[in-house]
């Protein structure tokens, strides 16, 4: 009975058949940080960082630019992935800390925006000018859903876009069902069962359309 649950992990404890797990625990800055410092070796010889990343990182504001301070005071490379729905007073502060932006974009059209995610995506555009405006290198992500956004009309409308603003490369997530398993674990309601991947024709399309912009995409 999912209503008398309190999230206090007994039924973890209490399950003989291991059929019950806690996903995620909290943790101290410190924490975090000893976790990542045990591979600073790897990041520096391979030029590579460390991502923060979510679920949505910037709702953690305070822990976040703390962790990032660790960061560099380590000379660690930052990056900072986020659907860019924040306030600016504090994505801003944020910001000083960040060396790349892995910045979302859903949908181009506020309406289509809001009727999506459920909200309009007019924070997200004027993030993602102030973020330009800033100087940090930006890699737009397009989780690409048919039915949704793969529309010629908003392909082209991120296009334009992103070369008025300077931006050079996209990359494309192409939608799959890998995350139905957890929805019926939780007992939620999967509400795309019906919508299929993108197809190789599909892909291509949108990746000549974005191309034609003179934008570098990629499809990850």
């Amino acid at each position: 009975d999912r209503s008398l649950c309190r999230s206090c992990g007994n039924c973890v404890q209490a399950c003989l058949n291991e059929a019950r797990d806690i996903s995620g625990k909290k943790l101290t800055v410190q924490e975090v940080y000893e976790v990542l410092r045990r591979d600073i070796t790897y990041y520096l010889n391979s030029v590579g960082g460390v991502t923060m990343s979510g679920g949505e990182p910037t709702q953690q504001p305070e822990f976040l630019t703390a962790l990032l301070d660790r960061c560099h005071a380590s000379f660690l490379h930052t990056c900072l992935d986020t659907c860019g729905f924040a306030p600016w007073d504090m994505l801003g502060d944020v910001l000083k800390k960040v060396d790349l932006v892995l910045l979302d974009n859903k949908h181009m059209d506020p309406t289509e925006h809001k009727r999506i995610t459920g909200v309009d995506n007019r924070l997200i555009l004027e993030n993602t000018i102030r973020i330009r405006e800033l100087g940090i290198p930006v890699i737009i992500r397009v989780p690409l859903i048919p039915g949704y956004n793969d529309s010629e009309e908003n392909i082209r409308a991120l296009g334009r876009f992103m070369k008025e603003l300077g931006l050079a490369r996209v990359d494309l997530l192409p939608y799959h069902r890998l995350g139905t398993g957890k929805y019926t674990a939780l007992g939620m309601t999967y509400t795309l069962e019906e919508t299929p991947s993108p197809g190789k024709e599909d892909l291509a399309r949108v990746v000549k359309s974005l191309e034609s912009f003179g934008l570098e995409v990629a499809v990850v």
